[in-house]
This record gives C-alpha cells, structure tokens and sequence, in this order.
C-alpha cells in the first residue's frame, strides 16, 4: 500500500545528511527528510495511530496504516529542554488524521536552548519500504507532500531458532544524562544489526525490542534509573557485551545455564582506549565526580533587582578568580585569565541584560547568553574553539552559584591516588581540587587542547580523554591502571594485577628518572648515527621545560598562541618580545617558527573570514597569511629581528603548491631589504596535506627544509577528523598509507640533500621512533615532557634493522598490523635484528 508522506511542518525542507548529529545523519534510526521549522506547530505527516510521546514532549511517532512507524523529531538536542517549551495535544493510542495538530512549541524558546532546530522526519522501520518522489532543498508548507513510501515484498529469510539454553540478563544503571531518547536508543539497534539474538529492555513494569529504537524510547526511560536486559539467542553473550557498555554499567547478572554466563565481567574489564591529553602513568582508585545542572527560575522578580543581582554574582566570581590566580601556576594563571575574560565579556552581559529587560531572572538570562555562545562554538568545524565550550560552561556555572548563594567551587574531599572520571571535567573543578592526591584523570569527552588538558599536563598529571560514555559506568573506589602513554585505562580487579600494575608502574618511574638524567646529553643511535630530538613549543613555559627535559632546539614553535584569545592582533613589539624571550632561553639552540596558521579552523574576532561550510578545507595556514599580507608581513618583521638570527628558522604551515612559497621568500626578501640584512633564515615547508606530499620533489626545489605534520597530514590521507572522540583509536599516523606518504617526502628531500623533521605527534610516541629512522627521517620535534623517552629509545636503535622494520611496515594493511610489527621486534631485540 502506497502511503504518501505529507510535512509537518512549515520550513526548508533538506536532507538528513545536514541534521548536525550522526544518530539522524547517518540514518542509525531510519531514512527520511529534515526540516528546518518556520512555524511552532506540529501537524500529523499521515493517518495512523500515535504509538509514542516523549515524555519530554519533542518527539512522536505514529504508525501508518500501511505499517510503516513516522518518527518527528524537533530540533536537535531538545531531550535537554526537558518539556519546556513544549505542548502535546494528543495521547497514545489516539487515531489521528494527516493534517491534524499534534503539538505546539516555542519557536524562540527552542531555538535558544537547543543545538539546532532542524526536525528530522523519519521512517524508524525504513527497511521495510522503497522511497520514492523524495525531492529535497525547497520550502514547504504543513501539508506539502515529502515522498513516497511502498512496502518492500518479504522475502524468505533464514532464521535461528533461539536457544532456551542460551540466555542472559542483567541489570544496570542508565548512564546518559537526558536518558534513554534518540541518541543512545539509536546506538543500541545499530550494534545489535549483525548479531542474531533476541535482546529486550525491560523498565516500568514494561519491555521493548532493543533493535527498536522507537520502542525503546517509548520505555520514557530516564537517567540513573535500573533497567534489565534480556538477551536470548546463539550470540545472546555478545549481544549484551556490545549493548551493556552504550546504556550503563553492569550492577548484577543472573544467567541461565549457558556458556554466556561471564560476558558482564568481560565488559566491565575492557581496556577503554582515549586520546592521550598528558602524558603519564597512574594507578589508583575511581573516583567520579558528577555536576547535575543548577536549576533557575525563568521570571525575574524586576529589572533593577534581576541586574543587581547578576553584577553582584559576576563580582563574586571575579573576586574568586582573582584570589585563585595568586596561588595557581603559571599555567593556571593562564586558565584563570581566560575565565576573567569571559566574565566581563560584553557580548554576554549585554545578552544578559536584554533577556532581564524582557522579564527574565538573572539566572535564567546569564545560562542562556552563555548558551548562545556555546552553540556558535559547537557549530564551528574547530576542535580547540568547541573545547572553549567547557571554560563558558564554567563560568556560567560559578555565577549561578554565586546567585544562589553557594560556594563557587567547593573542593570535595578525595582519596589518596584519586583516578578522576567525569563526563567532562571543568578547569574550575581542577583548581580546586588537592592536586597532591590526584593521581590522573578521565573524560568521556572533551579533548587534547581543552584547559583541563592543558592544566593536567602542567600539574605532571596523566590524562585520557575522549574515552567514550563507557568510561561512566566504573564503579566508585575500582583499582584502574592509567596509561597515558599508550592512551589505554584498565581496571584492576584481583590484588595480584594491583600488584603487579605498582611494580610497573614503579619501575617505569624509575626509568624516567634515569631517562631525564640522561637526556642532556646528544643524541645518537646505537651505531652512531646522530638524531636530532627538538621540542614542540607553544610559548615560553613550553621553552623553559623544553630545556629541562634535553631538547637540543625546537623543531615548531605554534606562533597562534599570541593571536587567539583576543580581540586585536598583536603587534611587531609585542611578538618580537614573545619570540626573543623564547630565544633566550633555548641560548645557541636552533628556534623553527611557523608563521601564523590561524584561519576558518582557528577563527580570530579581528578575521572577518567568509563563511565556509568546510573551514578545515578552506583558509588556514599559509592560505590565510596571503589572504591578509599585512599580518604576515608584521610577523615575518618581528622574526627577522629575533636574535641569534642564525638560529631562527621560518616554517611556512599548511602548504600545497610551490607558488606559495615562492611569495613568503618574496616578501621575505623585501622585508630583509628594509631592515638591511644581508642574510635570510632558511625557510621551510610543513608538509601537511597529501598535495604538498606529492608535490615533495618540485618544493625541494624552493625550499631549505621539510618538517612534516603528521596530525594533520594523517587525518587528510584518512579522511578522518584527528579530534573526533568516536574515532579516536583509528587516526594513527602509523597507517601505512601515511607511512608510504611520508617516504615520499624522505626521499625527495634526500634526492635534494634537505633536512627532513617529524613535528607531529607521532615523533613523541616512542612505538614509532624506529620506523621513522628507518624512513630515513633525522630530526624529530616531540612535545617536551615526551624528550628524554625518545632519546632513550633512539639510543637502543640500529639503523639498518630501523630501515628493515620500515619496510615492513610500509607494506602491512593496518596501523594495528604496523604496532603489531614494532611490538614483535622489541621482544626479538631491535639492536641487531628485526
């Protein structure tokens, strides 16, 4: 039976693809359209039955006459909203006609509270029908007819009986902070498509089938409540190993006989793999540290009163800030400074005020001007700008505490050798905390740039990010073993593996101590050949412990960091202040600055760059600097008066044809003419991008060196963004194809007798040191902490073995198959063979 979809919606009718959330993109919960709303009301898209409600009231779902189950969606993250805003004018079970009303909400109040507004339309049984007259980018009116749907024929299908013998269950806490909606009901049914058992959600006196996630959701399962899960089938053992981690941790297990009776120890003992955010190794004991949101009245009790109240709290808070700023590090004060920013931030306040002066409480007005800000920074294609999210959270919370007349960050007491987990911790949180008993710390979220990161890895603390909702479900008080070296968390449950985790851990300690103390030293492998070991920098405090951990130059000094974070560019003065005060302290060491590599990726307020639907495609780097010359040619003056002027070299980022370097050596040459110079730093390319790769032969030519990023060149020859948290395990430059890159680049540069550097990464993860030797790479720029590891390791090396496990290497299929190579040839003694 045909069954022809009407809208529900006045709007701009578009693709899923466009909906910024993958659960609706990627059609994890079905095919269909989106829309994006002019009108607050929600009409039905067809005749049938309505057969969920949200308890948060943003989503329906009826069922066609034809079977076919319509799921209307509105905006994106709206679970959040908690019903406000919202007005359902139908039950469940109601017969309802195309057309009639179903619910109405607040275009404006949705709008500010929620990631987007645009409503995916959906078909949750979508394989089950043929699409057809689907006919997108265009407005439509309610009523408006979207597409097509006709019921695929069945066809035979062979099926497994489940077995009564192979049964398993158990219960666990809800995890996910809104409960079980769209999001994690969606990422239930797309894991269980290739496993054949029967798994059911049990909740309120009800159940649904897990591969549904309309059924699921219709559970109006909330947050910290007990569900059960029920999983019957041949692959019933790992049908609840794959489900259990995505909803919550496991708390009891009752099996029938069956062979699948110790799948929830399995999971709760699986290594989490994150991204490394501070180098280290920890052992101790989980400790999590939760912040529900701090609830606010919406009505203002008067204008006077409502913007008294929120100079008091802002005054509060900055007089907070300013007394911890006396006491924090220099890398704290720096955190801190950011924070006092945002607290005078005019754009916020005057946000804050303009919602008073309609009404609004202060508390109410001071989270939405926040929220507003968060969004922009979320929609931005920028990971270092989307972790600023984190600092305005921050700050939004300490006022409304401050409103409230709480402490603005009250320190919990915590045990000795804390392991922090949290979803995502706010640098406030670490402030206050006793640093002396933290032994580490986890996110869910959040990434390697963030604050925390930042803070972390200034503290001496490890750290892991990005380790997924999994990392939640720890039990409080679990012995984990923490290595953020290989970015891997276990949990420790017998005392002989805590046991021996502490030896471990105490003999890698004292190899670090033997490491530093030799780290002074050059640099040579094991047969002589000499290895340069600089440092990535990011200001001066990078330098000073750049010095202390052996660095014998820097191989990337990030200029960004005196252009973000403000309103003006800096000035000539200014940065050359920054880059002589670094020079100083690296003394007769070679200093590499690259030139600004700031633009859609990194956006700056004084940039009015061009909207652009894919920055990381679009002006960075190199590009950027040519699109606006006045600040290279400001940057490229204060560089050339940096002294020694024979040890600072010019890196030019983000390059993809020879034509951009030959107009910096122009302009080079101008400005060395106007300052009366008779000789110019060599200048250098990043290699980046799989352009400027290929290209390594014809830029050898007009370049006096290469320094090869590997973090952006690996996540262009993958295609994979190199800070997404979900794909975090699989962007490694050790993958082949970035291994046959890079060897290009090798031996262009040998053809043309060119140093060649690693400066990514991969040149401080100690698993690839040997095979980028044997790629015949001699320079590598680590981050500083990871400096006297790296010496070690090359000084164990021979290089023809290096030369043998790189070709290897080169020719394996994974970056698992590359590991895999490195880890084997330590067992067997890399010094002599491979």
């Amino acid at each position: 039976m045909k069954l022809t979809l009407l809208s529900p919606l006045d709007g701009w009718l578009a693709p899923l693809a466009e909906v910024p959330d993958a659960v609706f993109a990627d059609r994890m919960l079905g095919d269909g359209v989106a829309i994006d709303p002019t009108s607050g009301e929600l009409r039905s898209p067809c005749d049938g039955e309505v057969i969920a409600i949200a308890k948060t009231q943003h989503a329906i779902t009826i069922r066609a006459a034809n079977g076919a189950e319509v799921l209307v969606h509105v905006g994106i993250d709206t679970v959040a909203l908690q019903g406000e805003g919202f007005q359902v004018h139908v039950e469940c079970g109601q017969r309802v006609q195309a057309g009639q009303r179903l619910s109405s909400f607040d275009l404006d109040r949705v709008m500010r509270g929620a990631k987007s507004l645009i409503t995916p339309v959906l078909i949750a049984n979508a394989h089950a029908y043929r699409f057809e007259s689907r006919v997108l980018n265009r407005a439509v009116s309610a009523g408006d007819a979207l597409l097509d749907l006709f019921p695929i024929e069945a066809r035979e299908k062979a099926t497994v009986e489940p077995s009564a013998t192979v049964s398993v269950r158990c219960e666990l806490v809800v995890h996910h902070a809104h409960g079980l909606h769209a999001r994690p009901a969606a990422l239930v049914a797309a894991a269980l498509r290739n496993v054949s058992a029967e798994v059911r959600v049990y909740a309120h006196g009800r159940s649904a089938n897990a591969r549904s996630a309309v059924s699921v959701m219709g559970l109006g399962i909330r947050a910290r409540e007990t569900i059960a899960l029920e999983a019957r089938g041949l692959d019933a053992d790992k049908a609840l190993a794959l489900v259990a981690p995505l909803l919550g941790g496991a708390q009891e297990r009752t099996p029938a006989p069956c062979a699948a009776a110790q799948s929830s120890k399995q999971v709760a003992e699986k290594i989490l793999t994150g991204v490394v955010a501070s180098r280290g190794i920890a052992l101790g004991r989980a400790t999590l540290l939760r912040e529900d949101e701090i609830p606010v009245e919406e009505a203002g009790q008067g204008v006077f009163h409502e913007n008294a109240e929120l100079e008091r709290a802002r005054g509060a808070v900055r007089a907070h800030l300013l007394e911890l700023s006396k006491r924090a590090s220099n890398v704290g004060r720096e955190v801190i400074e950011a924070h006092l920013e945002f607290i005078d931030d005019v754009d916020l306040i005057e946000r804050a005020f303009a919602q008073i002066a309609r009404g609004k409480s202060a508390g109410f007005a001071w989270r939405a001007s926040i929220r507003e800000s968060v969004r922009a920074l979320s929609a931005l294609d920028d990971a270092r700008m989307k972790e600023r999210v984190s600092d305005l959270l921050d700050i939004e919370a300490q006022v409304l505490r401050a409103l409230r007349g709480e402490a603005i960050a009250s320190a919990r007491a915590l045990p000795e050798n804390a392991v922090l987990i949290a979803s995502d911790l706010k640098p406030s949180q670490i402030v206050a905390l006793d640093v002396s008993r933290i032994a580490g710390l986890c996110t869910a979220r959040g990434g390697p740039t963030s604050h925390v990161a930042i803070l972390a890895a200034s503290m001496g603390v490890p750290a892991l990010v990005a380790l997924g909702e999994s990392v939640l479900s720890i039990a409080e008080g679990t012995w984990l073993m923490l290595d953020a070296e290989t970015g891997h968390l276990q949990r420790l449950d017998e005392e002989q593996a805590k046991h021996d985790a502490e030896r471990m851990l105490q003999a890698r300690r004292e190899r670090a101590r033997a490491e530093r103390a030799a780290a002074q030293q050059e640099c040579r492998t094991a047969d002589g050949v000499r290895v340069h070991v600089w440092a990535n920098l990011a200001g001066l405090a990078d330098a000073q412990a750049a010095v202390a951990n052996g660095a014998e130059g820097c191989g990337l000094l990030r200029t960004e960091f005196l252009f973000l974070d403000r309103r003006v560019p800096p000035d000539e003065r200014e940065q050359l202040e920054q880059y002589q005060g670094i020079a100083t302290v690296l003394g007769d060491r070679p200093l590499t600055i690259r030139t600004l590599d700031i633009g859609g990726d990194k956006p700056v307020p004084y940039l009015a760059l061009p909207n652009e639907p894919n920055p990381a495609l679009g002006l960075r780097g190199v590009r950027t600097s040519l699109w606006r010359p006045d600040l290279l040619r400001t940057q490229l003056r204060a560089l050339l008066r940096t002294e020694p002027a024979q040890n600072v070299r010019i890196l030019i980022p983000m390059v993809t044809d020879v034509t951009e370097v030959q107009t910096v050596r122009s302009l080079l040459g101008e400005i060395g003419e106007e300052l009366g110079l008779n000789r110019l730093p060599p200048l250098g390319a990043m290699i980046e991008t799989p352009a400027s790769a290929l290209l390594a032969q014809e830029l050898a030519e007009v370049v006096d060196f290469f320094s090869i990023g590997t973090n952006d060149l690996t996540q262009y020859v993958l295609a994979m963004d190199r800070e997404h948290s979900d794909l975090a395990a699989r962007i490694d430059g050790l993958h082949p194809a970035v291994l046959r890159i890079m060897r290009l680049v090798a031996e262009a540069a040998s053809a043309r007798q060119r140093e060649v550097a690693v400066c990514g990464s991969l040149a401080s993860d100690p698993a690839a040191t040997a095979i980028l030797i044997g790629l015949g790479i001699r320079d590598l720029s680590c981050v500083p902490s990871s400096i006297p590891s790296v010496k070690a390791t090359i000084r164990a090396l021979r290089i023809e073995a290096c030369e043998r496990l790189a070709e290897r290497a080169l020719d394996a299929k994974t970056a698992e198959d590359v590991r895999g190579l490195v880890a084997c040839t330590r067992d067997v003694n890399i010094r002599s063979s491979v």
